[in-house]
């Protein structure tokens, strides 16, 4: 099966397995470092447009934003929200598994299925959080280490609220030139979300110390909770396994 990334594969191996010769640890450490590592948060405004506070205390959103490790953990940490679920959205059910979409080729993007409360935390508000924290939104087909399809940004909107947020805040950032380069997040239609498989769910809480966390996602963690203090949370919402 065709690999998107060589580097990317490898590291996201070893840090399932954790099968590794110590003595190698500090080379595949600086290769790592000079082919990704994690990337800069960026001081963005909120959203001028945002869904209206209503009684609803659960509403679901959709982020793509590269590994969805780092994606999974950062909303975690994001108080209001109350389950962050690692998947595949955008392809088939029958290619929604890791080997399948880590091919590049089935539609998928690595996503995370965001459950929150908005009167205490909104969908813009959220969004704020993964263009600034979570990824690279100017990144095409690649975050970090990781290259292909399946790492793309994209946002998928479960309602037409969410579609006028997520486009209106995408036009706004474009027009604040607050990254050095254009954003390439696409807002997507095919949102049907599928879980992704046992081992995937709170991986950077369950591993700390692998070397693809600590180098990818390990910052973006204290990077939540430096620009966002009111909206970090010291303890992660788990998935229930």
């Amino acid at each position: 099966m065709k690999r998107s990334n060589r580097l990317g594969t490898w590291l996201r191996s070893y840090a399932i397995t954790g099968v590794v010769a110590l003595v190698g640890v500090g080379l595949w450490q600086g290769s790592a470092w000079s082919f990704g590592g994690a990337e800069t948060a960026v001081v963005i405004p909120a959203p001028a447009v945002d869904e209206p506070t209503g009684t609803s205390h659960s509403e679901t959103a959709i982020f793509a934003g590269g590994c969805f490790w780092g994606v999974q953990g950062v909303f975690q940490h994001v108080k209001g929200v109350t389950s962050a679920v690692s998947g595949y959205t955008g392809g088939a059910a029958q290619t929604a598994d890791y080997q399948q979409v880590s091919g590049g080729d089935t539609g998928h993007a690595e996503s995370v299925k965001v459950t929150f409360d908005p009167t205490q935390v909104s969908y813009g508000d959220l969004l704020q959080i993964f263009f600034s924290v979570a990824h690279n939104p100017t990144e095409l087909n690649r975050q970090g280490p990781d290259s292909g399809t399946q790492y793309r940004s994209a946002l998928f909107p479960l309602n037409d609220s969410q579609q006028q947020v997520a486009n209106a805040y995408i036009a706004q950032l474009q027009a604040s030139h607050s990254y050095d380069q254009p954003l390439v997040t696409r807002v997507e239609s095919n949102g049907h979300f599928y879980p992704a498989e046992s081992y995937h769910q709170n991986f950077l809480t369950e591993h700390p110390d692998s070397l693809y966390i600590m180098i990818n996602d390990q910052p973006k963690i204290k990077q939540l909770e430096h620009l966002f203090p009111t909206r970090y949370s010291q303890q992660p919402v788990l998935v229930k396994q």
